[in-house]
C-alpha cells in the first residue's frame, strides 16, 4: 500500500492541533475538506485514528503510534530533501550529533582545520533517542555511548566512561566519595521506566527536589555540575563504551574523512592498545 504523505501531514496536524477547525486553519483548507482526508486515510489503513468528540479530538492507541513514525518519516524526508538540494548546489555539509556530556569539538576542530570546505552543523542528542537521529537522517555521524540499536550502523569503540550516582547535597549518602550498588537499596532511581525526562536538565531538578536519585555517565554529571548535586562513583557498576556511529553505506568523502579523525582525537590510550592487540 502506497501511503499518501500530504494525508499523513494533514492527520499529524490533526492530531497536534487536537481539533479539526484548528488543524484546518494552520492547513490553509476548509474543514469539511480535512475530515473528509481523515476518513479517507482511515479507510486506506483500515484503523481508526481518531476519537470525535463535539469539542475535540483524542488519538486511539493506533493514532499514537501513527503520529510517533509519522514524525519520524517527515524527519527523514525533510532531510532527504536538504541534501538533494545541498547536492544540486554544491554545498558540502556533515551534520555532527553528540550525546550528553561527550565533548566532540576537538575532533570538529581537526576536521574543520583540514577540511575548510566543508560545512558543519553540531546537533545534541537527547540521552533518550540514542541512535535514532542516524536512522532518520537528522545526523551523518555521532558520538554516542552503548546501548543502542547497532544493526544499521557502522560503530567504532574509542573508549570507556563510569557511571557515577547523582544524589542531592543533602542526601546520606552526599559525604561519601565512593559506594556499590547495595547502599542504593530502596532509593529511587530515576530511569526510563520510572520517569521518563525529555532532558538532562530535569532529571537534575529533580533530583535536587529529592524526587530520587540517578545513576548517569560521569561526563554528563561533570557537564551539568551544579552545587545542589553530588556525583559518587560507583565501584561495582560496569562502565559504558563511547562510540562514533555512521549508518551503513554512507561512504561520502567528508563522512569517512571526520571518521578518521574522530576516532584518532577521541580514542582513548586504553581504547589504542586494546585496537593495537
Amino acid at each position: 500500500m502506497d501511503l499518501d504523505l500530504r494525508k499523513l501531514r494533514y492527520f499529524v496536524a490533526v492530531a497536534e492541533h487536537g481539533h479539526f477547525g484548528r488543524a484546518a486553519e494552520s492547513l490553509y483548507i476548509a474543514q469539511p475538506v480535512l475530515s473528509r482526508q481523515i476518513r479517507a486515510l482511515e479507510k486506506e489503513l483500515g484503523a481508526t485514528l481518531l476519537v470525535r468528540t463535539t469539542r475535540n479530538v483524542e488519538l486511539t492507541p493506533a493514532g499514537v503510534q501513527l503520529l510517533q513514525d509519522a514524525q519520524s518519516v517527515f524527519t527523514t524526508v525533510d532531510n532527504t530533501v536538504r541534501r538533494v538540494l545541498e547536492t544540486d548546489r554544491g554545498v558540502e555539509r556533515l551534520v555532527v550529533g553528540f550525546a550528553p556530556g561527550l565533548p566532540v569539538g576537538e575532533a570538529v576542530r581537526q576536521f574543520s582545520s583540514a577540511r575548510p570546505d566543508v560545512e558543519i552543523d553540531l546537533v545534541p542528542i537527547r540521552w533518550w533517542e540514542k541512535a535514532a537521529p542516524l536512522y532518520d537522517g537528522r545526523v551523518d555521524v555521532a558520538y554516542l555511548r552503548r546501548p543502542f540499536d547497532e544493526s544499521a550502523l557502522r560503530v567504532v569503540a574509542v573508549g570507556t566512561e563510569r557511571r557515577v550516582a547523582c544524589v542531592p547535597a543533602t542526601h546520606p549518602l552526599a559525604r561519601r566519595h565512593r559506594i556499590a550498588m547495595s547502599d542504593l537499596d530502596g532509593e529511587t532511581i530515576l530511569d526510563a521506566h520510572s520517569r521518563r525526562t525529555s532532558s538532562v536538565e530535569e532529571k537534575f531538578e529533580l533530583i535536587a527536589a529529592g524526587h530520587g536519585i540517578a545513576l548517569v555517565p560521569a561526563g554528563v554529571a561533570t557537564s551539568y555540575s551544579r552545587p545542589d548535586l553530588v556525583s559518587l562513583v560507583v565501584t561495582d557498576l560496569p562502565p559504558v563504551d563511547t562510540c562514533i556511529a555512521v549508518a551503513r553505506g554512507r561512504r561520502e568523502h567528508r563522512i569517512r574523512d571526520f571518521l578518521t579523525m574522530a576516532i584518532d582525537v577521541l580514542r582513548t590510550p586504553e581504547e589504542r592498545l586494546s585496537a593495537a592487540e
